[in-house]
């Protein structure tokens, strides 16, 4: 199929930091504490204020804020039989296995798979979160501002014909998350996922455990626990599954109450991302179908629309 035309997409890192910035001080204020009678200072803070927003904040500096941002979320109150009340327990249990896997691995020991995609959006912002007593109570130096811990080690595994969308987003995102990107291309049978996974710990010797944004409704998904090791024939290492029990609707009020940036294709009715010749909108979210033809008018709603768990995966062949 021919790809899209996308008319959203963060263009720079930085746009994805944008939910995590701290509380900015009133232009009347930064006025008054720099002791200016004429409003200079506060235009010059203005414009010190613009560029540090286009850079990237070191990486205990973006995990800092990123927890602070969920604790946030987590102190407020919603209705306990709410959406959000549903997603502020599912995130408490996500946490708890991050800070479960923290207590069994060195940092140096795990990694992510990331694709950019929605629930790999929502696993790394749970991780760097789950990150922040990691960073400021297990070690006395700062451990993500070392050379060998700067980043976050990943593996990415794409089709043979991935979205340019998708893979703009998984680059800015990594970018802006300190994730450092392994990518693979995966094209059965010469290349496939399990060989991938295999060239990947073998390049990274130390890791032992993988953090994987599967959820319980995915492909082979319905039996997996928060820690599964790897099934008889691939290389071993564990798998670690904070979001296997979020429901598809959860996803997404914890990408939209956060104001997480996020592929564009969502918006364009695409709820599962593949490749291009495998992946289309979602048709339970075309709108009119009968207003045009047995082809609709070609508008989708976005893919957080979709509330059932079983359509997630209708675009896919």
């Amino acid at each position: 199929m021919a790809e899209p035309v996308v008319p959203h997409q963060p263009t720079r890192a930085s746009d994805h930091l944008r939910p995590f910035r701290p509380a900015a001080i009133p232009t009347s204020h930064r006025g008054a504490e720099n002791g200016s009678a004429n409003g200079h200072a506060s235009k010059t803070n203005e414009s010190e204020a613009e560029a540090e927003d286009d850079e990237i904040p070191p990486l205990s500096t973006v995990i800092a804020r990123i927890h602070a941002r969920v604790h946030a979320f987590l102190a407020e109150t919603h209705p306990p039989d709410s959406l959000l009340a549903s997603v502020q327990q599912q995130t408490r249990i996500s946490l708890d296995v991050v800070a479960s896997a923290l207590s069994k691995y060195k940092l140096s020991e795990l990694s992510l798979s990331y694709n950019g995609g929605k629930d790999c959006l929502v696993l790394l912002i749970l991780f760097l979160a789950g990150l922040h007593p990691y960073n400021t109570h297990v070690q006395n130096d700062d451990p993500f501002n070392t050379p060998n811990t700067s980043t976050i080690p990943s593996i990415y595994a794409l089709p043979p014909d991935p979205f340019a969308s998708v893979e703009d987003f998984v680059i800015t995102s990594a970018e802006a998350y300190h994730l450092s990107i392994t990518k693979y291309t995966t094209e059965p049978p010469h290349t496939t996922l399990r060989s991938s996974f295999q060239d990947y710990l073998s390049r990274h010797a130390s890791i032992r455990a993988i953090f994987v944004g599967t959820r319980r409704t995915d492909p082979h998904g319905a039996q997996l626990r928060h820690f599964d090791r790897t099934d008889s024939g691939w290389p071993d290492f564990m798998r670690i599954h904070p979001v296997i029990d979020w429901h598809y609707a959860e996803i997404w009020a914890f990408i939209r109450h956060l104001g997480l940036e996020y592929c564009a294709l969502y918006d364009m009715g695409y709820t599962s991302l593949g490749g291009t010749s495998d992946t289309h909108p979602n048709p339970k979210l075309q709108v009119d179908k009968a207003g045009a033809g047995d082809g609709g008018d070609g508008r989708y709603l976005p893919a957080y629309e979709l509330t059932e768990d079983g359509e997630e995966r209708l675009g896919r062949e």
